[in-house]
């Protein structure tokens, strides 16, 4: 096995970086030297651990020009956009760090003669954060800045397509001044990762990954009671009732679907659609999807990039041509984006219909550019088929009216439903799922539960 981390670019196929793998005499120093820096941490007042935090973000935000072009060459979002995950980045590391004091506060049990009684929320010690490519600074910063805000030391592994990210969030913690030891980047092996995971210094860890990604790590820590926070796979839906906004049901569905090249955990990839505005809606949706131009993710002209490996493109590919074999049509075709060419990470966004549950790219996650949409002909009929899935992270709704639209919203199985809104987290709301879609949540004053527990006090404060 090799030593050596390389990242291939999805822009070129050229080797954009280079690192070491951390060998595990490195690891143990760095859970070792996390225990000790976390102890001290620990006492420190939220107040100073909040001001830390903040140095950290405008240390973070003052590499935006060399961060946008820096993601585009490792995962291949277009530069057009880079800038958007560093402002999503800033939103939700102030909201975190702005209601860190109330959300740790100690819970007062209320008043009995002779005592004084509270829980506390205590930090759990050291947070091996395991994340992400497609949304690298957004997914690490959910529960990097919660954990250290809480009093924790964090170890950062990031994904080995995206490297370069952990190394921003180091460089941004040093400039900050943060204590040797609170915050540390790992570029481990899967089996080192493991070997961390089960580790009695490791405790908590936090995975964003795939539905086999959580199995792994729920399998290397069976042999401890370690807390894990697990936001997994999606095949997340939509249903676009009859008196839905067509034109804004249409613009906003389009983006939910093939932002980043629809390498989205929250993305749309199934959608719903009332009979009586079927025909129009999906004419509309295909017509949109014409307009992008799929390119070189340097070009700012270029509005959806290559996704960030060929073999994810051929998987992507294999699923349209197997629904395409059992009856779909495909509304777009590949030849209509030059840049597309099998072999390639490079595909063009794909609309589907004629489809049904039968088919992959109806029931199993997809994670590319590509939609199925089907005709329904109730709300009974959209909820059965939304819910008809292993996955539940989000899914939403599009209605003019609210009352109709919140009580669908009540019978589906999600971590999070939206009303006219799709593919957004808002930090303060818990992101979280239900089913295959994960367990745990971060972001809100409910994030601060994960990577905190509960000590009570119990004092008598009479003995006469």
């Amino acid at each position: 096995m090799s030593d050596t981390l390389k990242v291939i670019s999805p822009v070129d196929g050229s080797v954009y970086a280079e690192r070491p793998l951390t060998t595990w005499a490195e690891i143990d120093g760095a859970l070792s030297v996390a225990k000790a820096a976390q102890v001290a941490w620990k006492y420190v007042p939220v107040a100073e651990r909040a001001s830390l935090c903040l140095r950290f973000v405008e240390a973070f935000l003052a590499m935006k020009d060399e961060i946008v072009p820096e993601l585009a060459w490792q995962m291949g979002r277009p530069v057009a956009f880079g800038a958007g995950e560093l402002k999503g980045f800033e939103e939700r590391a102030r909201y975190m760090i702005a209601i860190a004091g109330d959300a740790l506060a100690d819970i007062d049990a209320g008043p009995k003669e002779g005592f004084r009684r509270w829980v506390r929320r205590e930090p759990i010690g050291t947070v091996l954060v395991v994340a992400a490519w497609n949304f690298p600074y957004l997914i690490a910063v959910n529960s990097v800045v919660p954990a250290i805000m809480a009093g924790n030391a964090v170890i950062l592994k990031h994904s080995g397509q995206t490297p370069l990210c952990a190394e921003r969030f180091a460089t941004a913690f040093a400039k900050a001044g943060a204590p040797d030891g609170l915050f540390q980047v790992a570029h481990m092996s899967h089996d080192a990762t493991e070997r961390t995971i089960a580790d009695p210094r490791t405790d908590l860890v936090m995975f964003t990954g795939s539905v086999g990604g959580g199995h792994a790590v729920v399998k290397a820590a069976s042999d401890r009671f370690v807390g894990i926070g697990l936001e997994l796979g999606g095949k997340d839906p939509a249903y676009i009732r009859a008196d839905a906004n067509l034109p804004f049901a249409v613009e906003n569905l389009v983006d939910g679907a093939y932002f980043n090249s629809g390498q989205s955990c929250c993305g749309k990839e199934r959608l719903y659609v009332h009979a009586d505005v079927y025909d129009d809606f999906v004419e509309g949706f295909a017509d949109l999807t014409k307009k992008y131009k799929l390119g070189n993710p340097l070009d700012p002209e270029t509005t959806i990039g290559p996704m960030v490996r060929t073999s994810a493109a051929t998987f992507v590919r294999g699923q349209i041509e197997q629904a395409k074999r059992t009856g779909a049509r495909a509304l777009v075709g590949e030849t209509h984006f030059p840049a597309s060419k099998a072999g390639t990470p490079y595909l063009g966004p794909e609309v589907l219909v004629d489809v049904n549950h039968q088919m992959d790219v109806m029931r199993d996650e997809t994670f590319g550019p590509v939609v199925g949409i089907m005709k329904v002909h109730s709300d009974e009929e959209a909820v059965k088929l939304m819910n008809d899935s292993p996955y539940g992270l989000t899914a939403s709704v599009w209605t003019e009216d609210e009352d109709a639209g919140e009580k669908i919203g009540e019978q589906i199985d999600t971590g999070t439903f939206f009303l006219n809104r799709c593919d957004y987290l808002d930090p303060a709301l818990a992101w979280t799922g239900v089913k295959d879609s994960g367990r745990g949540a971060t972001l809100s004053r409910v994030g601060y539960e994960y990577v905190t527990r509960p000590k009570s006090f119990h004092l008598r404060t009479r003995t006469k």
